[in-house]
């Protein structure tokens, strides 16, 4: 992992950094600035970034909450290439949870490409469980796996 690693809640200020992770880490499917900028002012979202040292975004996470829900969704997760295997994604991770918890969410869910396996695999260490299938989910028409991780 980065020394000193750290995951904060994103600024203003992070959104060149946001979108330019944005562009390197999917091929389609990509949040465009205008939906980081209005996730970032947004009272049903959370936009969380990793950084360390003068590395300002290893990488990022995106988390929705719908009012009445106990179920928060994590919507999307990145990380810089240079940073992956380097237990970022897992401090982003664990800092969803906390963060779904505050809220007063009892579970996590998200939606990831089925030919994502390192994914996969970072999601199944960290708990989630696969509850589902969706056939042609994504924009290129890849299927995609629905993962759940109890909060409780």
């Amino acid at each position: 992992m980065p020394s000193k690693l750290r995951v904060r809640r994103a600024a203003a200020s992070d959104l060149d950094d946001l979108v330019a992770l944005e562009q390197c880490s999917f091929s389609s499917d990509r949040l465009s600035r205008a939906q980081y900028r209005r996730h970032l002012d947004s009272d049903s979202a959370l936009v969380l970034v990793a950084s360390s040292g003068d590395r300002h975004c290893l990488g990022n996470a995106v988390l929705f909450f719908r009012k009445g829900s106990a179920v928060a969704r994590l919507y999307s997760l990145a990380t810089q290439p240079m940073a992956r295997g380097q237990g970022v994604g897992a401090a982003l991770l664990e800092a969803v949870a906390a963060a779904a918890r505050r809220r007063g969410s009892h579970a996590l869910r998200l939606e990831v490409r089925t030919d994502n396996a390192a994914a996969i695999a970072l999601y199944e260490r960290e708990g989630f469980r696969r509850i589902g299938r969706y056939v042609r989910y994504y924009q290129d028409g890849a299927d995609a796996w629905r993962y759940e991780k109890s909060l409780d």
